[in-house]
């Protein structure tokens, strides 16, 4: 299971520095933060720990067996950001 960044996501990267196991890109700091609208998380990292979830103020990081049916479409999106 993994937490799923939708479009609510404001790119404030506050989830980023919270992730214990680095699995929430691109970081501030990335080239690639500038060319996309939201952060995504790797469900191949993710460990489910919710840490992400808890400080986002947007309320745009879901466990994915929680994400509204007009947001399921982001876990197939998150994961092909990695890919």
């Amino acid at each position: 299971m993994a937490y799923v960044v939708t479009d609510a996501c404001t790119k404030d990267f506050v989830c980023v520095s919270e992730c214990s196991t680095a699995a929430i890109a691109p970081q501030a700091a990335d080239a690639a933060a500038g060319t996309v609208s939201q952060v995504y998380i790797n469900p191949d990292e993710c460990i489910d720990c919710g840490n992400c979830a808890s400080v986002c103020e947007q309320n745009a990081i879901f466990a994915e067996d929680e994400l509204p049916a007009d947001k399921a479409e982001f876990a197939a999106k998150n994961k092909a950001y990695f890919n």
